[in-house]
């Protein structure tokens, strides 16, 4: 059965998470102005998607949480822009399938799948539409505390997309993009620009497909 607060929740009261400030930014733009509802990012993976929202859940307890961002492609299916959520009882269906929401199944992974290789193993092995980072975790601590929670993510490369870049290799520890190692890839590879300037592009259009999206939903 669904959780009474999903049912009675109003906009005022939705958490919408992200892992990446380049994720959110077309949604806080909608957002702007607009009471209830609040932005968290965490940073990615999943050590820092339960501290910042234990953290945050400290502070005040909302009575629906959106875990949001990219998403990497699984199903061959899906497509850059393309909008996936994944069926719960706290899930929105209606207003998720009326703004092209797409149903689907995620993997949260503890890396980054770089190539099509990687997504198509991973395919394989879990069955699973799409794959991404914090959502797990996320679920995880709204389940101990009983607050709604639904994923929604956006596909930012394809499933047969290869990164221009190992971006796992090209982290700190805290998972966060070392730019002084991918200035140095790029020296090393200046070839490479084109393709990273390409996924600058799609991940600007991913993004603010996913913030249409919650729009839609949200008011």
């Amino acid at each position: 059965m669904p959780n009474e607060a999903s049912t009675t929740r109003t906009a005022e009261s939705v958490l919408v998470c992200f892992a990446l400030k380049e994720e959110v930014a077309p949604f806080q733009k909608i957002a702007a102005g607009k009471s209830g509802v609040s932005v968290l990012i965490t940073g990615i993976g999943r050590q820092n998607a339960r501290r910042s929202l234990v953290d945050r859940l400290a502070q005040s307890t909302p009575a629906l949480v959106l875990t949001c961002g990219f998403a990497g492609g699984l199903d061959p299916a899906l497509k850059i822009g393309d909008v996936v959520f994944e069926p719960q009882d706290a899930s929105p269906r209606e207003k998720l399938l009326r703004v092209g929401a797409k149903p689907g199944t995620f993997f949260c992974a503890a890396r980054i799948a770089s190539t099509a290789a990687e997504k198509k193993k991973l395919r394989d092995e879990t069955h699973a539409d799409a794959v991404e980072m914090e959502s797990a975790e996320i679920h995880a601590v709204c389940r101990e505390r009983g607050i709604p929670c639904v994923t929604l993510r956006v596909i930012s490369d394809a499933a047969h997309d290869d990164m221009p870049l190992d971006f796992n290799q090209l982290s700190k520890p805290d998972m966060s993009l070392d730019y002084g190692k991918l200035a140095w890839a790029v020296a090393k590879s200046p070839g490479k620009i084109g393709a990273l300037l390409k996924l600058q592009k799609e991940t600007r259009f991913a993004a603010e497909r996913l913030a249409q999206a919650l729009a839609g939903i949200i008011w």
